[in-house]
């Protein structure tokens, strides 16, 4: 048995690449059905934070008229609803809907001095019908935070007295929105989207009444603010985040993902999935954003839409003392012309494909019989994982994968989630390397079978191996799509993790072998370069090569920070192409590859920029696992990003053909003693 092993493993490769192409087959239907998903969803909802807007209007002479004509402006720029906080005391006295007073101030007007205690707030209604519509809900939410009302009079105006602080009153939350504002908005033809916090006892009436409210009028989705979802500091006592979800499901609420946030509120996973993944995800442009150049703006809205799944814009505004000018300035006529012209932002929008409404959850097509093929697709994703263990160390082909399966059906029985993302990145390692190792020994096998080949020849069995490597490399693709086809990935609330990993295990397991698998002894290469002396060029030559690497892992991920005019490139790629590719697959890695095979068929030595060129062939298969990027929009990007690649490549390989002729006519002369 111990003899035949050897023989069972090298048969078993055969049997292995079968297996991956029958789990490349059984991903096609579920790659059909995530396109499904994702065509889903086309309306563009644009967001406007009504609280930033009612700021900007308390600096002006006439802040009621400025705010009738700005809200017409957005509505006419395309903006379709506004964002409403839970009101407090500070935003109803910018509505100029109360007015609030000191002790110190209600002591100068009864001619007294100030009392050493009673440290009260004070509010005076600016009218009868104010006072008709937010007394209840002052004293209601002031009392849910055991802070005592009673009333009081300002002249023949009606008020209350708060047992609290000024500074601290002004800013407890309420339960609502302020209700004339939502009335005036509504009559104004905008949707709400409603801000709940968790800031306020959870009371189950009150919510349940809150909510019918909101869908009564028309609101389909809510924003679910601060530490915790709403009802989250209570959920132990009072399971008040399943009850939020049944709540929401009774009225028809879908709530939001806000993206980039560094940690989603607590609790907001429950509730995404009690709801059923009624979700849509949201890109902020914070108030700085919004005072950037209009284009850049413009490019921010138009990618986040057509690359990452986004289908709310939620667009903030706040006033800036501009002291050159001698005044407060605000950011509103630039969101408008970002907007319209010159900025286009909605047009952009609409012309990837997209019409404007209020955002609607994607309608995830997940038939039952995913998960028949998907454990089909886990064999497959094994075998993969196998065939390269396989190259490094062919006698534990056959048990790498048996010990596979073994642990991929542990994980599916306690914890599927890490099987997916496990394996997804196994492949996504392994068809990368796999690819470019084959590309290496078909090189190598070239040489010793024509060893001076014509440049013709060269440069066909370079755009044959380029061509062959790209395919191998793509076949991770339909196994990261059929892992990680869940709702989850597409909303961000799981992500594909070991990115670092990706990026790096190629590289060194490329390098590896073609530092040490040249088809002789593999202990006496190892030794022979354990035993090499260590010189000054190679430290320098290795600390250039970690500042390279810590570069080259700073910027993967979105948190890379472009070079100059990086920015400016690649809004020029976007708009010519609809689609940017990705500047080191075209820029570098892929040229260096065809420039590099073309080269090592003469000089074995180019074989080296394999470990560079490799980069292409992991960052196209990275592309797919941004499962919030359509999988229709990565395809293109990675096809673009080789035919613009083939370019550059045959580019440089002629350069280098030329450097070639002029070194073997100029080089007798030179190396002359």
């Amino acid at each position: 048995m111990i003899q035949g092993w050897p023989r069972w493993n090298n048969a078993s490769r055969k049997w292995l690449w079968i297996l991956v192409v029958v789990g490349i087959v059984a991903s096609l239907p579920v790659i059909y059905q995530r396109v499904q998903t994702e065509a889903s969803a086309k309306k563009v909802e644009f967001v406007f934070n009504y609280r930033g807007l009612l700021e900007v209007a308390s600096y002006q002479a006439d802040p009621t008229a400025f705010m009738d004509e700005q809200l017409a402006r957005l509505k006419k720029a395309g903006v379709g609803s506004m964002a409403m906080f839970e009101t407090n005391l500070d935003e109803l006295s910018k509505a100029r809907r109360i007015m609030l007073f000191t002790a110190a101030d209600v002591a100068k007007q009864n001619n007294a001095v100030i009392a050493e205690n009673g440290n009260y707030t004070y509010v005076a209604f600016t009218n009868e019908e104010n006072e008709r519509q937010l007394r209840p809900l002052i004293e209601q939410g002031l009392r849910n935070l055991d802070i005592a009302v009673s009333s009081w009079q300002y002249g023949e105006h009606g008020g209350l007295r708060i047992a609290a602080g000024p500074e601290d009153a002004v800013l407890k939350p309420l339960l609502e929105t302020d209700p004339i504002a939502f009335a005036m908005l509504r009559d104004k033809g905008f949707s709400i989207v409603p801000r709940l916090s968790d800031n306020v006892p959870f009371n189950e009436e009150d919510v349940d009444k809150l909510l019918s409210f909101y869908k009564d009028n028309g609101v389909v989705r809510i924003m679910l603010d601060g530490e915790g979802v709403k009802g989250y500091r209570e959920d132990e006592e009072k399971n008040s985040v399943e009850t939020m979800a049944e709540l929401l499901n009774k009225h028809e609420l879908g709530i939001v993902v806000i993206e980039n946030m560094k940690v989603q509120p607590k609790g907001f996973h429950k509730i995404a999935y009690l709801t059923d993944y009624n979700a849509v995800r949201l890109f902020s442009l914070s108030d700085t954003d919004v005072n950037l150049d209009k284009m850049v703006v413009a490019d921010k809205i138009a990618l986040a839409t057509k690359d990452r799944n986004i289908r709310m814009i939620y667009i903030n505004a706040a006033p800036s003392k501009d002291l050159q000018k001698g005044a407060v300035t605000n950011p509103l006529d630039n969101i408008v012309h970002t907007l319209l012209e010159p900025g286009n932002a909605v047009e952009r929008v609409k012309n990837n494909g997209f019409e404007l409404g209020q955002a609607e959850a994607f309608q995830v097509v997940d038939a039952s019989w995913q998960k028949y093929l998907k454990a089909v697709v886990v064999v497959g994703g094994v075998a993969f994982v196998a065939l390269l263990v396989s190259i490094f160390a062919p006698s534990l082909t056959l048990g790498s994968f048996l010990i596979g399966l073994v642990g991929s059906a542990g994980l599916y029985v306690l914890k599927p989630t890490l099987l997916e993302q496990a394996l997804a990145l196994g492949v996504s390692i392994s068809a990368p390397t796999i690819a470019m190792i084959l590309a290496i020994r078909k090189v190598r096998e070239l040489n010793r079978a024509i060893p001076d080949m014509s440049a013709g020849r060269r440069l066909t069995h370079t755009l044959v191996l380029y061509l062959k490597t790209a395919v191998l490399s793509l076949l991770a693709v339909p196994f990261v799509i059929a892992l990680l086809n869940n709702i989850t990935y597409s909303l961000v609330l799981s992500q594909f993790r070991g990115v670092s990993l990706l990026h790096l295990a190629p590289i060194f397991l490329v390098a590896v072998y073609i530092m040490l698998y040249k088809g002789t002894n593999l202990v006496q290469e190892l030794r022979a370069w354990m035993r090499m002396p260590i010189t000054l060029v190679m430290v320098v030559a290795a600390v250039v090569l970690g500042a390279a690497a810590f570069y080259y892992l700073s910027r993967t991920g979105n948190a890379g920070t472009p070079l100059p005019g990086e920015a400016a490139f690649r809004s020029m790629l976007e708009n010519t192409f609809g689609v940017r590719p990705r500047n080191k697959e075209f820029l570098l890695a892929h040229p260096l590859f065809i420039v590099g095979i073309f080269a090592a068929f003469r000089y074995r030595w180019a074989l080296y920029a394999m470990v560079v060129a490799v980069i292409g062939q992991l960052s196209m298969v990275d592309t797919f696992a941004h499962i919030h990027t359509p999988a229709v929009l990565s395809l293109i990007r990675g096809v673009l990003g080789l035919g613009l690649g083939l370019i550059f490549g045959l580019l440089a390989a002629l350069v280098w053909y030329i450097l070639e002729r002029c070194w073997e006519k100029w080089s007798p002369r030179l190396l002359k003693p």
